[in-house]
């Protein structure tokens, strides 16, 4: 059986520009066994799914220890890689972001997400303190893939994106590189001729999210993307078949 730092090499082995691993984000140990049995290479959770399926909203409402609880019946469910949607990295310092990646990561997730937009607060860190909280979650797990996201392209309008916003993209892919991030993750971006160039200047792979303006996989393999996630699009398509099987019964 596979070593967590086994898992950690095969997951980052999954990232090649120009065939993206997809991950059809899941929120529970039932959807992580559903889309394993799929075929899905690898897991990943979705912090807007999880939160949601406990009645909670994004943004680390949910306690660490039910995120860590969580975590613990996946990785116990399926034998697949599973990385985890971190949020902000639960911690208000550096060093207590270390603390909570070094919990998950005994449990055994073998990559994070973490995010420069302020939890609770109004745009985004500043690239010193987020170069810090990204190198104590990677001091906390030296094998993991940690996937720094940035949310320039989430707190402005599609109109606003445009080559200067890539270019403030790719100062903060190359600091969150030199902090000892694995991968670049832009949601929200669509724009093709913008994601080929983020593709083509960012020091780490690219990671971009589906919704229904971005273009569609075969598409965003064609211009060097190496991750695709589908964030909260998989809860939300089972939550609106429960919610119209329901309806049916109440005419």
């Amino acid at each position: 059986m596979p070593t967590t730092a086994d898992k950690a090499r095969i997951f980052a082995d999954l990232h090649v520009p120009g065939r993206p691993l997809q991950l059809f984000n899941i929120w529970d140990a039932g959807s992580a066994r559903a889309v394993a049995d799929a075929g899905a290479p690898a897991l990943a959770t979705g912090s807007w799914s999880v939160a949601a399926a406990h009645g909670l909203d994004d943004g680390e409402a949910l306690p660490l220890a039910l995120v860590l609880a969580n975590l613990e019946r996946i990785v116990a469910a399926v034998d697949l890689p599973v990385t985890l949607d971190f949020e902000g990295g639960y911690g208000t310092t550096a060093d207590e972001v270390g603390r909570s990646a070094a919990s998950a990561a005994g449990i055994g997730a073998i990559g994070f997400n973490i995010e420069d937009q302020q939890i609770g607060g109004n745009g985004l860190r500043p690239i010193g303190d987020q170069q810090a909280r990204i190198a104590a979650m990677r001091a906390a797990a030296s094998h993991a893939f940690v996937n720094a996201r940035t949310d320039i392209f989430l707190k402005a309008p599609a109109a606003a994106h445009d080559d200067a916003a890539i270019d403030d993209a790719l100062v903060r892919a190359q600091a969150y590189a030199d902090a000892g991030a694995s991968g670049f993750f832009a949601p929200g971006l669509a724009d093709e001729r913008l994601i080929a160039r983020l593709c083509e200047r960012s020091p780490l792979p690219v990671n971009i999210m589906m919704f229904p303006a971005v273009p569609p996989a075969a598409r965003l393999a064609e211009l060097g993307v190496a991750r695709i996630s589908h964030g909260p699009g998989p809860y939300r398509l089972a939550m609106a078949a429960v919610t119209e099987a329901a309806r049916a019964l109440y005419p």
